[in-house]
């Protein structure tokens, strides 16, 4: 059974799906037909020799009226035709008892059994003058019992016609099974066929652009196939703006490191003739190399970063907001000495935890602090503000530069943007973008405005706090 149930797993594996889906829909509907052919035929045959068996009770009761108080002898002889009445015959209980002539239809044991009343009446079949007869054996009283018999081929022709009308039935519904099987395959696995044919292009052309047809109709009304159809499109739409954002990141990426890895060889093929430099020439194209050198690292340090998409599980710990954000403004008052950063940490702020990693919601407020203070007049402040709220909780940057130009606003988290008025500031316009992208692997929101009276105001919200003690996943 083992080596059977073995041969079934090889052939499964070995044949496609549709094959499989067509021979099991076939086999299930061929053997509903099959068993509703057995069915019918037997319950044909049951009525036939019903329907027999009562006629023979009916002659049995006529001939029993007539004959009540005759002796053992051949009543009625004429069953060998069509349509005669039946053969009937009285038996005796003692065989010493008997006419003088033959029977016609056969006496044994259980007849005279019959006769003595030792047993209940039954129906047999017989064969007599070369044609098949069915036979009732019943008592007539007083040691007697009644045999009657009529011709039982035209039933047995009929069980013979309806098997093989039956047989002709079961073997179309099998053929249609078949068909039907091989049709319900080819258009219920029609999408997986497309779906298919899909990723394999996909997999060929190495393009993330092509979509998989669906049929017309709302979404609420699809199957369970043309669902998985439309979700593998909805994921060809995600890797298609993922490869699209790789792409031009690496293109942007290409560009914005030509000019400084253009003006480091620059500077060391000079440095490299240094015997005809002076020194104050030496001196400006050192300074140059090491400015260079220290913007390239912080170009690849900022891409290593946005390559990043979430924060590793084992660096989740609670964090004080309102402890990074002083030690944030602590250093960019550092590095910004002309600049004030006045901080007004709200009632219920100081106090509230979140999950994340330390060093990176500090990369992300020192983002936004550098980037307000780039922007800023000499001598006007860059107000920071931490306030709590049922919603969650809420950090405020906020100058006084020239702001957001509207047509600017949409477009200050891309990678690489800068605004006509920032290309002559320093920057590689990755700041903001890698503040967005820690702030959503946080599980927080961070969104640019305008600020009333003028200057840019970024907002950076936190949710609710989740249990303490759970496991984060920002």
């Amino acid at each position: 059974m083992s080596g059977v149930r073995r041969l079934g797993a090889r052939w499964r594996r070995r044949r496609p799906l549709r094959t499989r889906l067509a021979v099991a829909a076939s086999a299930a509907v061929a053997l509903v037909a099959v068993g509703v052919c057995a069915a019918a035929f037997f319950v044909i045959r049951y009525e036939l020799l019903h329907q027999l068996d009562l006629s023979l009770t009916q002659s049995a009761t006529r001939v029993i009226q007539e004959n009540r108080g005759e002796g053992p002898q051949i009543v009625a002889g004429e069953c060998r035709y069509l349509s005669a009445p039946a053969c009937a015959q009285i038996v005796p209980a003692d065989p010493a008892a008997d006419p003088d002539a033959a029977y016609l239809l056969p006496v044994s044991t259980p007849v005279r059994e019959v006769a003595a009343g030792t047993r209940a009446p039954y129906y047999s079949n017989v064969t007599r003058f070369g044609q098949s007869l069915r036979m009732l054996t019943t008592p007539l009283g007083d040691g007697r019992a009644l045999q009657v018999a009529l011709r039982a081929d035209p039933v047995e022709k009929g069980v013979r016609q309806a098997a093989v009308l039956l047989a002709a039935v079961g073997g179309a519904g099998v053929l249609l099974a078949g068909l039907l099987g091989y049709a319900v395959s080819r258009t219920g696995l029609a999408p997986v066929a497309r779906l298919t044919s899909t990723a394999e292009r996909i997999a060929a052309t190495r393009d993330p652009r092509h979509r998989i047809e669906l049929p017309p109709g709302p979404p609420g009304r699809q199957d369970e196939v043309t669902r998985l159809a439309a979700s593998f499109n909805t994921m060809l739409g995600e890797l298609e703006q993922s490869v699209s954002s790789q792409r031009r990141l690496v293109a942007d990426a290409s560009h914005e490191l030509r000019t400084p890895l253009t003006a480091l060889r620059t500077n060391a093929e000079l440095l490299a003739r240094g015997d005809r430099l002076t020194p104050a020439q030496r001196e400006r194209a050192s300074g140059a190399l090491g400015r260079g050198i220290r913007e390239v690292t912080g170009l690849v340090n900022d891409l290593i970063e946005l390559a990043r998409d979430e924060e590793p599980l084992p660096l989740l710990e609670d964090v004080r907001i309102a402890e990074v954000v002083e030690h944030a403004v602590a250093v960019a008052r550092t590095h910004w000495p002309q600049t004030p950063f006045p901080l007004e940490v709200g009632a219920g702020a100081a106090e509230a935890v979140r999950p994340g990693v330390p060093a990176r919601l500090a990369r992300l407020l020192t983002n936004l602090l550098d980037n307000a203070a780039k922007f800023s007049p000499p001598g006007t402040p860059v107000e920071v503000g931490l306030t709590a709220h049922e919603d969650g909780l809420v950090l405020t940057v906020r100058d006084h530069g020239p702001g957001i130009p509207a047509e600017d606003l949409p477009y200050v988290f891309d990678r690489f943007y800068r605004a006509e008025a920032a290309r002559a500031l320093p920057g590689s316009g990755l700041g903001l973008a890698m503040a967005r992208q820690i702030a959503r692997a946080h599980g927080a929101e961070l969104i640019a405005g305008a600020a009333p009276g003028g200057g840019a105001l970024f907002t950076l919200t936190f949710g609710v706090q989740g249990p303490p003690g759970g496991s984060h996943s920002p």
